[in-house]
């Protein structure tokens, strides 16, 4: 059975050596890291799509390995004239705190990918870095599409008799994509199916430090981003300690464990927001007074400062 579902692109800075070797083994020459141009892009996840289909955990991982090695065209167009990349890794990514429709952790399918640095690419990598080029669909074979509802083959019409896309006892109607077969390529195509298939935005496998011990003009930079970024995050918990203990004071029935756990979840803006609003509340439930206070004597009789006693 024959799949084309759609995915995305994202630019990716920095080619590390062990990226390159991947890539090396892909090409016929050593290709060096200014001769290549690299780019992630989400292939296809399994969440359900435009299509009421999806690929399950499993069929997602049996693709990882398919599709290293296949190159990328345009609108599943299959001609040598429009092979413009290629896929050299794969990689299968969790987000557990996001669920699909399934009810499931949604995971998707990340594929990098590498082209060449030439003449007649230099307008599609400016397109890419430009957020233009985006959206990408796969091509690829599975044997079965089992419907979400009674479990059959949805194309089995004696066994299922569910429609794609209907709901059924509050159940919708979906075709499970099983036992992937084959990966035969990914386009950049103008829809995609799936709503968050295509190019992902990433600093690529290597990390700032990586980055910068790569190019030694960015390492100065670089340490100058993390003093500010040390200073910043300083400032944010003094000022989240500040605003808990202003909570305590106007809050008083309030415990400070709690006021703890709202001031980690605010940002800045916030933070000096609240912040504001607790010592306004602080000033008009304890206005400061003068140490010093003015007593007149008797009517006609010049006004003086008391003494203290004590």
């Amino acid at each position: 059975m024959k799949i084309i579902k759609d995915a995305g692109v994202s630019e990716s800075a920095g080619v590390s050596q062990e990226e390159l070797a991947l890539i090396r083994s892909q090409s016929r020459k050593e290709l060096t890291a200014g001769e290549v141009y690299t780019f992630c892009v989400r292939l296809c996840d399994n969440e359900v799509d435009r299509e009421y289909e999806r690929f399950p955990e499993e069929t997602l991982a049996e693709l990882a390995g398919l599709f290293v090695g296949k190159c990328g065209v345009f609108d599943h167009k299959w001609s040598a004239r429009e092979q413009v990349a290629r896929i050299y890794k794969t990689e299968l990514v969790r987000e557990e705190n996001v669920r699909t429709a399934a009810g499931e952790p949604y995971c998707y399918l990340k594929g990098y990918a590498y082209m060449l640095r030439t003449e007649s690419n230099r307008d599609l990598i400016a397109e890419i870095e430009g957020g233009i080029k985006k959206e990408v669909s796969v091509g690829c074979g599975v044997e079965r599409a089992v419907c979400s509802v009674c479990g059959e083959d949805l194309h089995d019409r004696s066994r299922c008799v569910h429609v794609k896309g209907r709901e059924y006892g509050g159940k919708l109607c979906w075709a499970e994509l099983r036992n992937a077969t084959d990966a035969y390529e990914w386009s950049f195509v103008a829809v995609p199916a799936q709503k968050k298939a295509g190019v992902i935005k990433s600093m690529g496998s290597g990390s700032l430090k990586e980055l910068a011990g790569e190019r030694p003009e960015w390492a100065e930079e670089l340490k100058q981003l993390e003093r500010e970024a040390a200073a910043g995050r300083r400032y944010l918990t003094d000022l989240r300690k500040e605003v808990a203990r202003l909570g305590g004071l106007a809050e008083p029935n309030l415990k400070h464990e709690v006021l703890e756990g709202i001031v980690e979840r605010l940002e800045e803006a916030e933070l000096a927001a609240l912040k504001k609003a607790y010592e306004e509340r602080l000033e008009g439930l304890c206005p400061a007074r003068p140490q010093l206070s003015y007593k007149s004597k008797q009517a006609g009789q010049d006004r003086q400062d008391e003494m203290f006693r004590i």
